[in-house]
């Protein structure tokens, strides 16, 4: 972002506080463009703004283990998006939001505490353990969010009929569309899906489950590691309803997927509501081929990319009180998600607030220009990255979707999975497809690898810049030929 955007220091508290708002949300619709979506949705979403005070940026965290989760994770990315956005460097500590839930309590990384009642779910390890059945398990444990409602999902012909088989779910829970799995690509409304079954199956009084695949897989395996899996079926195997997000993350988790097959099939048996999300077809997965059958059994439906008009209907449920023009402005970008659709939104207005200018259309191109890498509307497709990637390092696309693991080739590989992610905006499985059959957990392995080196090797930023040159240049040529 240009000096011009930036906001300058404050000195009164108040101000201060603002500020850190407007940085903290100027910095969220980027992250919420660059992080994967279940991790976006899982460790940054809860987070809010606390102070901005000799350039440290506080931000509130639900807990201890989200605190360490971020430290750990993500810390190197949120730290380059901040400074980026406020046109300064910023350092950035995560603090806990107290018992009353406005104070927050600042924490170390790597000493994770008590949180409240259903903190037995953590010990300083940060891992999940099982103690006693606590029956408001199932309906503060993972709490639903408000805005995920029937009554806020844009109904387009995009995704009407995953919408109608969630809505009859949640009138017949049990009797229909058993299991019931929805399935798209990133940020095109699975999860809020998940959560409008959740919020309307509580409300008539069930015992409801809604839980990451990522985090069904943690706590698992620590209640293996803890010998209470005992209590870990009692709590699973007395809902009502399961609903588990992105099973994909379980593709390479042969342990993981046993539980869930046998917590899955005495749900099923006993007449209990189950629905899943992915990212692919259940048949067309990594999943084990019995988990294919069971989730293949009941109803599968998609959600495609919207199309120009649900974007701007979609827009305009956001942003009801926005100029015509600037909603246009935004729709008429070919986001292939809902997510994208939202960070571009959250990034003009964020904008907006930086520079003390109401949201127009001329304030939305440079937005859209400024805070958009390398400025290119539209996404590159997997084949022109890796093009790219193999025009600048010299090693060609085979090789990198081959075996091979001398230097140049890992490098190449590395910078090659990052960019897939970044600019192709692809899930971790297609990665690791479109490298050759790559496993899921080696590709996460690399882009965290290859996000720590951008952090202190500044050639690497160079070459990393020079690649995305090479593709824009690609992608208007082929614009052209087109």
């Amino acid at each position: 972002m240009s000096g011009s955007g930036a906001l300058a220091p404050k000195k009164s508290e108040g101000l201060v506080t603002e500020s850190a708002r407007q940085i903290w949300a100027a910095a969220l619709g980027q992250l919420q463009l660059e992080i994967p979506r279940p991790n976006y949705e899982t460790w940054l979403r809860p987070t809010s703004a606390v102070e901005l005070e000799n350039e440290i940026l506080t931000i509130s965290t639900p807990s201890p283990f989200a605190a360490e989760m971020l430290e750990k994770r993500l810390s190197g990315t949120i730290h380059r998006t901040v400074s980026k956005v406020a046109g300064r460097k910023i350092q950035i500590v995560f603090s806990v939001r107290g018992a009353n839930g406005n104070e927050p309590e600042p924490t170390k990384a790597g000493e994770v505490q008590t949180v409240n009642k259903h903190s037995n779910l953590y010990e300083k390890t940060g891992e999940h353990i099982f103690e006693g059945a606590d029956p408001d398990f199932y309906t503060n444990t993972y709490s639903l969010k408000d805005d995920f409602s029937f009554d806020k999902f844009v109904v387009a012909p995009s995704n009407r009929l995953a919408q109608a088989a969630a809505a009859k779910v949640s009138e017949s829970p049990g009797s229909i569309y058993n299991p019931l799995y929805i399935y798209s690509e990133v940020g095109l409304g699975k999860t809020h899906l998940l959560h409008a079954i959740g919020h309307e199956l509580s409300l008539r009084g069930l015992k409801v489950i809604y839980v990451s695949s990522e985090r069904f897989t943690n706590e698992y395996i620590a209640s293996i590691r803890n010998g209470t899996t005992e209590d870990f079926r009692e709590r699973y195997r007395g809902a009502d309803a399961l609903l588990i997000d992105d099973i994909q993350f379980i593709t390479t988790k042969p342990q993981t997927q046993e539980g869930f097959f046998h917590t899955f099939n005495e749900l099923h048996m006993a007449g209990k509501q189950i629905v899943v999300t992915g990212d692919e077809p259940a048949t067309k997965s990594l999943l084990q081929e019995r988990i294919q059958s069971r989730l293949a059994g009941g109803l599968e439906v998609d959600i495609q990319a919207p199309d120009y008009e649900s974007r701007y209907a979609i827009l305009q449920s956001k942003a009801p009180d926005c100029d015509a023009e600037v909603l246009d402005r935004i729709a008429r970008l070919s986001h292939q998600n809902v997510r994208e659709l939202e960070g571009a939104l959250n990034r003009v207005v964020a904008y907006s607030q930086l520079v003390g200018e109401p949201v127009s259309s001329e304030i939305a191109e440079v937005a859209l220009k400024s805070l958009v890498p390398d400025g290119s509307d539209d996404e590159v497709t997997a084949d022109q990255v890796l093009q790219a990637v193999a025009d600048y390092t010299g090693v060609d696309v085979e090789a990198m979707m081959g075996k091979k693991r001398d230097k140049s080739t890992s490098e190449a590989r590395r910078m090659a999975m990052y960019l897939l992610r970044e600019d192709a905006h692809l899930t971790s499985n297609r990665v690791g497809k479109a490298l050759g059959g790559k496993d899921h957990s080696t590709v996460l392995y690399a882009q965290k690898k290859f996000e720590q080196l951008l952090e202190t090797d500044t050639s690497l930023r160079g070459q990393l810049s020079s690649v995305r040159d090479i593709m824009q240049r690609s992608k208007r040529t082929s614009t052209i030929s087109n």
